[in-house]
């Protein structure tokens, strides 16, 4: 086992931030999270929402950006290890961009449940009081 050196560390934080450079980059669905992201970040604080709220927003959006890291890599190792067209490639990258779609679908519900409430209370206060 190699012996601890903080110069490795930090060329791990460089490398993370190379990678993050390469999905905002090249990958355009990225910049649709940028966006939704930098909306949603800026509403919360707007509405100044509570504490477990921004919890759930940030693991949302953490979940969000996860997904589409790991999708990513995986299309990049699967185009590098297979080059030309495969049927199990072809089904790996499916699957991969349907957990992405899943993290989305499952982050716009949060954002919902979070957002609404805090929009439009009126609507809330009278079911919440039931």
């Amino acid at each position: 086992m190699s012996r601890f050196r903080l110069a490795d560390r930090l060329a791990s934080f460089r490398y993370a931030l190379r990678g993050l450079a390469e999905l905002l980059r090249h990958q355009h669905n990225t910049r649709i999270h940028l966006l939704a992201t930098g909306l949603a970040l800026g509403l919360a604080a707007w509405l100044q929402l509570a504490r477990g709220d921004w919890v759930a927003l940030l693991l949302a959006i953490a979940l969000v950006w996860i997904a589409e890291a790991l999708n990513t890599a995986l299309e990049y190792l699967a185009d590098a290890a297979v080059p030309e067209q495969h049927p199990l490639i072809a089904k790996a990258k499916d699957v991969a961009a349907a957990a992405v779609l899943i993290a989305a679908l499952v982050a716009a519900l949060i954002g919902l449940i979070v957002f609404l409430p805090a929009l439009f209370p009126s609507l809330f206060a009278a079911s919440a009081s039931g």
